[in-house]
């Protein structure tokens, strides 16, 4: 609950949403999505949730350190709550409640002169003009069947946010208003072409590297499986890494539909905006390999401590990208890097 008050009137306005998970309901309980990595997420825990890091029982659920995600076809209901101090009465021109889908940009990352662009706006009138005087007074609300195309986004210089606002007008004076957030998220299916990701690292008569991981689409509770194959080894390799790699693009952008994922975007001119976040790094191997050694590799991205999100693509908005890149690096004993850089692809299977 979210109280807020403007004016002498003292009134406030407190939105909740009915969001207990039922077993027909598509709503879970989750961490609230951010774009910082932690970098321990047992001590986070701790902060966000206190020592009770379990969920006994429904009461737990409806406290402010638990927010809830709701799937992209779930309907979005709740109550909202005047609250008048005791003998005080406020005139009002009307009370309404709004379900706005809104892109944030940041003002590095103004697309088409605009900080924000909304795709999803829909009012309704919760009470017609006149006068309050109970000390408290509910209004149900329930938008159903609203389209909601993209998946709640907390980035760096972009946002995607859903929003229940309530404004209270009034007469000569700016309304009294409170709004809260609703996080989406959109399930995805798995794309129909999954092929293998191959790449090689050389250097000619020195080094020749290839690494194969099974599949290029991952969902975000995936494992990534491969293996490395040293087929030439003249140099002596001080130790590999494979990283995970985040970047978030936004600006005026055009979209290139030769993307097997619809996932590349062409820049129109130099006014784009990239924030580029490693997530992870895992150690691969540490020491000289000798030719013809095959190394495996396994990554869980469950075990990222950051809030992985669906690949974002250019195409489904037209205004910001986010892709996910798989980063392998070989440092040989005199620090030289090597690296390969390859694009994957992330959905949602579940939500949470």
């Amino acid at each position: 609950m979210l109280p807020f008050g403007l004016g002498g009137s003292g009134l406030t306005v407190e939105i909740d949403f009915d969001s207990l998970p039922t077993e027909s309901s598509k709503i879970v309980p989750i961490d609230i999505p951010s774009w910082k990595v932690r970098r321990n997420p047992f001590q986070h825990a701790l902060k966000q949730y206190g020592s009770d890091l379990q969920i006994e029982n429904s009461s737990s659920l409806q406290n402010n350190r638990i927010s809830f995600a709701y799937d992209s076809s779930e309907d979005v209901q709740g109550t909202v709550t005047l609250s008048l101090p005791y003998g005080k009465r406020i005139d009002h021109l009307g009370i309404k409640v709004e379900f706005v889908g809104r892109i944030d940009m940041s003002p590095l990352a103004v697309h088409d002169g605009r900080a924000h662009y909304d795709f999803v706006s829909l009012g309704k009138e919760l009470a017609p003009p006149g006068t309050i005087f109970a000390p408290s007074i509910k209004f149900p609300f329930l938008f159903k069947t609203i389209e909601k195309p993209y998946e709640t986004y907390h980035g760096r210089n972009v946002s995607v946010r859903y929003i229940v606002r309530v404004a209270v007008e009034r007469k000569y004076l700016p309304p009294i208003s409170n709004e809260k957030e609703v996080i989406v998220q959109v399930l995805g299916m798995e794309p129909s072409v999954n092929e293998p990701i191959i790449m090689e690292v050389g250097i000619e008569d020195c080094l020749h590297i290839e690494f194969r991981f099974e599949h290029r689409c991952f969902h975000l509770r995936d494992v990534i499986i491969g293996k490395v194959n040293f087929l030439l080894v003249q140099i002596k390799i001080k130790y590999m890494e494979l990283a995970i790699v985040r970047r978030e693009t936004s600006g005026e952008t055009f979209v290139d539909d030769s993307s097997p994922f619809q996932s590349t975007a062409v820049s129109q001119n130099q006014n784009l905006t990239t924030e580029t976040q490693t997530l992870t790094k895992h150690e691969v191997m540490d020491g000289a390999p000798v030719k013809g050694e095959v190394i495996p590799v396994k990554l869980f991205l469950a075990g990222i401590p950051a809030d992985l999100t669906p690949t974002y693509s250019v195409a489904q908005n037209n205004r910001f990208s986010v892709k996910y890149f798989l980063n392998l690096v070989l440092v040989d004993e005199e620090d030289r890097r090597y690296f390969k850089q390859q694009e994957i692809f992330l959905w949602r299977k579940e939500l949470g």
